[in-house]
């Protein structure tokens, strides 16, 4: 995977980060056992490193900067319907002192997940093996991700009870679903939307962030 950090941090520098050498090598390990995971676990459709690079690793570093987590952040947040890992594993090794839980209920896939964060020493990954429904966390989080899980609503009502008070939901998107914005129930507001710049992807891609209406 080697041949790949030349683009690596050609997309990070368009997106303003900056990759350490060990974070640098952490995402192109955990690329490396993407690839090689992928054909028995089922990880994702895209079978090509060089593509998953592009549209798995680079779209999840699109967010870093924008999901609440500052420098010093150190305020938890869970993954849902992680699959792969995506977007959570990327930002956990972005900012390793944040606690960051993987929630998915495919076994494979969480497996994989304790896999990567143990060959890659991310002592801040939680890995829940649940369904979102039924996962009671001992303490809430202040931010609820997901990447391509199902409408903003079924986000939005299936993992409403992780979000801690004043917590955010974001939500990456393809196109703007002006349809599932328009069907929000009223006490769900939407705080800011982000059209993201992903560097190599000419398809549409968006952040929404929603939160509770005071």
């Amino acid at each position: 995977m080697e041949h790949f950090r030349p683009r690596l941090n050609q997309a990070a520098e368009q997106l303003n980060l900056n990759l350490t050498r060990e974070q640098q090598d952490q995402l192109l390990a955990y690329l490396d056992l993407f690839a090689r995971w992928n054909a028995a676990y089922n990880l994702s459709a895209v079978r090509d490193p060089a593509e998953m690079l592009e549209r798995h690793i680079i779209d999840s570093l699109s967010v870093v900067n924008l999901c609440g987590t500052s420098a010093d952040d150190q305020s938890p947040l869970i993954d849902v319907g992680s699959g792969g890992g995506l977007p959570g594993i990327p930002l956990a090794i972005m900012h390793p002192q944040r606690p960051i839980s993987l929630l998915d209920s495919n076994g494979k896939k969480s497996r994989f997940q304790f896999q990567v964060a143990s060959q890659l020493k991310l002592d801040n990954i939680n890995v829940v093996n649940q369904r979102v429904e039924a996962y009671r966390p001992e303490q809430l989080y202040a931010g609820v991700v997901s990447r391509a899980f199902a409408s903003l609503q079924d986000m939005i009502t299936g993992s409403e009870h992780l979000l801690a008070p004043g917590g955010r939901f974001y939500a990456m998107k393809g196109k703007l679903p002006e349809d599932e914005l328009s069907a929000l129930p009223k006490e769900i507001k939407v705080d800011e939307l982000h059209t993201l710049q992903v560097p190599g992807c000419d398809a549409e891609r968006h952040l929404i962030v929603l939160s509770r209406a005071e």
